[in-house]
């Protein structure tokens, strides 16, 4: 008997869609991460204020710190995943 044969195909299925899920959510993590750092450069070179510059660096620094935020946290429910499945 193969594994696809022990598992049901409703618990199969559920674990894609939490697959997909997980991926979407760190699509969502790396947008807004971009989004976040855009936001900031645009700010830095457009207006010339001080304040507008501290305000765009600390939404790149926002950027550059969500990324990799998303990225453990995708791994992290991966390896779960897999885990589970074994």
């Amino acid at each position: 008997m193969t594994d696809t044969d022990e598992v049901p195909v409703r618990d199969r299925l559920a674990t894609e869609r939490t697959k997909l899920a997980n991926e979407r959510t760190l699509l969502a993590y790396e947008r807004t991460a971009l989004a976040l750092g855009a936001a900031g450069v645009t700010l830095i070179h457009v207006f010339g204020a001080a304040a507008d510059h501290a305000i765009g660096w600390v939404l790149v620094a926002i950027g550059a710190i969500l990324a990799p935020i998303g990225i453990y946290r995708y791994l992290h429910v991966a390896s779960r995943l897999r885990h589970e499945r074994d």
